[in-house]
């Protein structure tokens, strides 16, 4: 038994690079994660390359260990997370954070996880406001699992409608992008609307 990937084999390489791609990308946003996902799920419907409940157990891990990380880093590191939660805003910015995630913390985790762009930041303010682990975690795994099955839904539908690959994939990945552009500006219209950071 070796070690070595083998490179001619598709889930050998498949899977380490979904698992860690999705991890990176959970703790600095560098990497599509979503379009990882879909794409990752576009070739487990049309090749026998890869697996669905693998691509969505891996997903799930990488952005669990991910997110966690970055939780990590800010309850551990507070004080920097304190100054950036509060930056330019003052002390009741950060009682206000306090309150939310006090109130409807696990719900904050699920909808920053879903969210474009919004988890880092929910993760920092929690992690700053010291949100308890116990709590964290379930609401993390729930958040994390919602995610990849939202994502890999994107690949199941652009693998169902066409059999080649690289065209499912490519789907999926403009579909993910759609997905990203409308969230975004659903989240900007609800910002500008309740007046957000105001």
């Amino acid at each position: 038994m070796t070690l070595a990937l083998d490179w001619s084999d598709t889930s050998s390489i498949g899977y380490p690079t979904l698992f860690l791609g999705v991890l990176i990308g959970s703790i600095v946003p560098v990497v599509p994660t979503g379009a990882l996902v879909g794409g990752a799920a576009a070739i487990a419907m049309t090749t026998p390359h890869l697996s669905l409940p693998l691509v969505l157990l891996l997903a799930t891990l990488g952005a669990g260990i991910g997110d966690v990380a970055t939780f990590a880093a800010a309850r551990l590191g507070s004080t920097a997370a304190v100054r950036w939660l509060s930056r330019g805003q003052g002390a009741e910015r950060l009682a206000s954070a306090r309150v939310r995630f006090e109130r409807r913390g696990w719900q904050l985790i699920v909808i920053g996880r879903l969210v474009p762009a919004g988890r880092i930041p929910v993760l920092l303010a929690a992690g700053a406001v010291s949100y308890p682990w116990r709590r964290l975690l379930p609401a993390t795994l729930v958040a994390c699992v919602l995610w990849a099955v939202a994502y890999a839904l994107l690949g199941v539908l652009s693998g169902g409608i066409f059999d080649s690959p690289l065209v499912a994939t490519a789907l999926a990945a403009v579909l993910v992008l759609l997905v990203t552009v409308v969230l975004n500006l659903v989240a900007k219209r609800r910002r500008a609307k309740t007046g957000v950071g105001k």
